[in-house]
């Protein structure tokens, strides 16, 4: 079979470390500039913008498409979420000091969510600027990634605190301890089957876990790979990245691997997306941007030297 051909697009150039890809609601790519501070535009086009007002320590992290028709995205080195239109029109809302925001997600109320890496608190934020702050029963849990789940709620990852936490649109907070130690959970995404999927960057596997709280995880193939982000695919599965091998991978319904390499050695993948046309575009830190858009019979195929499928399962109890 005739293996996706993944291109890479030169964006923003060495430095700027584009961390994460959104599609916003003008169909362009929207991507966060932990490096420089800022954001970036791909248009349709192909034509590349870049808005830096923030200042160069604001370490932007996740960048999402908002409820209002703006860009949102988290600034973890200043507090702050960062605001911007799709015609450039900056702004940002302050959050509590000391929060460290990473994560970002929409949630059922159409308020932005947030993920306080710092100070283990997940915050809501509306789009008129009201902000709340919730705090976790885990110290030092460092959570890092949220999604909106099926069932209204807030799902985040606990990446020191080894656990998977679901947060309700009142604060409410449950925490879901995961059956590897020291995995190491980073991205998390809602999957057309209803369940959430996360990446365990320490331990080299793929979890899953439903709203009634059972988990499956799933050892990658190559456990070193370190994956770091994942996001839902519409024809099924999801996507992730392998931060440390430098890879894009694909995770099927029933549990088949897929891993396509980058073509350019140690670019750092590190979020990605997926366009309604289904292709996948992912961050790449070096200052570029991966393009995949392989066939759907091909996602089925092998890379080489990985194994065509997981070598196990882990359940909680």
């Amino acid at each position: 079979m005739t293996k996706p051909a993944i291109r890479e697009i030169p964006l923003t150039g060495p430095g700027s470390g584009p961390y994460s890809i959104t599609v916003g609601p003008d169909g362009a790519l929207w991507l966060a500039l932990a490096g420089s501070g800022g954001v970036a535009r791909l248009g349709l086009d192909g034509e590349v913008r870049t808005y830096r007002g923030d200042p160069p320590g604001s370490r932007p992290l996740i960048i999402v498409a908002g409820p209002d028709g703006a860009l949102w995205y988290t600034r973890s080195g200043d507090d702050r979420l960062g605001r911007i239109t799709v015609g450039g029109e900056t702004g940002s809302v302050t959050l509590p000091p000391g929060c460290g925001p990473c994560g970002l997600a929409v949630g059922a109320d159409g308020a932005l969510w947030y993920a306080g890496m710092s100070d283990d608190t997940v915050g809501r934020v509306s789009v008129d600027g009201e902000v709340a702050s919730f705090p976790l029963p885990v110290a030092e849990g460092f959570p890092s990634m949220l999604a909106a789940g099926p069932d209204d709620a807030l799902w985040l990852t606990l990446n020191q605190g080894n656990a998977i936490a679901r947060v309700d649109l009142n604060g409410k907070v449950s925490v879901h301890p995961l059956p590897t130690g020291a995995a190491g959970p980073v991205g998390i995404t809602r999957g057309g089957d209803g369940a959430l999927w996360f990446v365990e960057i320490l331990a080299g596997q793929i979890g899953r876990i439903t709203p009634d709280g059972r988990i499956d995880e799933f050892p990658l193939p190559d456990r070193a790979a370190r994956p770091h982000a994942i996001v839902a695919d519409p024809a099924g599965g999801c996507w992730f990245t392998e931060w440390g091998a430098n890879r894009i991978g694909h995770v099927d319904p029933d549990g088949h691997v897929t891993a396509h390499p980058l073509p350019t050695p140690a670019s750092e993948p590190h979020g990605l997306t997926v366009t309604p046309d289904g292709a996948v575009w992912a961050a790449l830190e070096i200052g570029a941007v991966a393009h995949l858009a392989p066939p759907p019979h091909d996602r089925r195929a092998s890379a080489p030297g990985l194994g065509a499928g997981l070598s196990g399962r882990r359940r909680s109890p």
